[in-house]
């Protein structure tokens, strides 16, 4: 089955990317840098927790906290 992957549009033309794909169930993610290569799989609730928890500022409040 191919699938249909997706890039950011505020990613660069260097070609650093992540690159997104659904299936059945699931978002694949791969590196655009690397197509054939290792894929890692989570389920669409994984995946929407995770854009929701970038999109908000919690990450970064999270991350200064463990570096104190």
């Amino acid at each position: 089955m191919s699938e249909e992957w997706h890039r950011s549009t505020r990613s660069g033309s260097v070609g650093n990317c992540v690159e997104v794909a659904r299936r059945a169930g699931v978002t694949l993610i791969r590196d655009s840098k690397q197509p054939h290569g290792a894929r890692l799989c989570v389920s669409r609730e994984r995946w929407r927790g995770f854009l929701v928890l970038v999109g908000s500022d919690q990450w970064r409040r999270k991350r200064d906290a463990s570096a104190r």
